[in-house]
């Protein structure tokens, strides 16, 4: 539990100043990675995806994290009815009622996305790919991460579950995000 909270304030912190541009894309520690992660995700026409160059996409070009995961997917993927999103910098949250079950779902855009992944990483979370979806895919037990170009979106579920559960709905709206970016 102590994990979670620490990633849930440093993606806090980082959604917060990576508008005013004071976030960095620090590489992860030696020896965080996760076997494979990092490797692109072949195309399935056999091309070499897309490397992302070293400029990330201007939060004024990048899409709007609740057009990419608007509420009735969110809602989907957390299986209960949740809250008008709260919307903070390239960030979007949608809660459940108090009054029902304990869920959320969290949508970053751009900077926030990959120092998500990179803390991921860090922490030695496991981490698998998921091949066709994106130039880079990559799903963990609570969330999935997507490139395409230089644009990095993250999304995050909450619920007290067995994780395992959320897998193939966690896979299902990568794909649909995707296809939206």
């Amino acid at each position: 539990m102590r994990t979670r909270r620490l990633i849930v304030l440093a993606l806090t912190a980082t959604v917060l100043t990576a508008p005013a541009g004071c976030g960095g894309d620090d590489p992860p520690a030696a020896g965080g990675a996760a076997p494979g992660v990092g490797t692109p995700v072949a195309d399935p026409t056999g091309e070499a995806p897309a490397e992302p160059s070293a400029e990330p996409v201007d939060a004024a070009d990048a899409p709007d994290a609740c057009t990419l995961v608007p509420k009735a997917d969110a809602e989907s993927l957390a299986g209960t009815p949740l809250d008008e999103p709260v919307v903070a910098g390239q960030s979007c949250t949608y809660t459940a009622p108090t009054s029902g079950p304990t869920a959320q779902v969290e949508a970053f855009v751009g900077e926030g996305a990959k120092k998500y992944l990179d803390i991921e990483r860090q922490l030695g979370h496991e981490i698998r790919e998921l091949s066709g979806v994106a130039d880079e895919a990559l799903l963990t037990y609570e969330a999935f991460f997507l490139r395409k170009g230089d644009l990095w979106v993250a999304v995050r579920l909450v619920r007290l579950n067995d994780p395992q559960e959320n897998k193939a709905p966690l896979e299902r709206l990568a794909r649909t995000v995707a296809g939206r970016m």
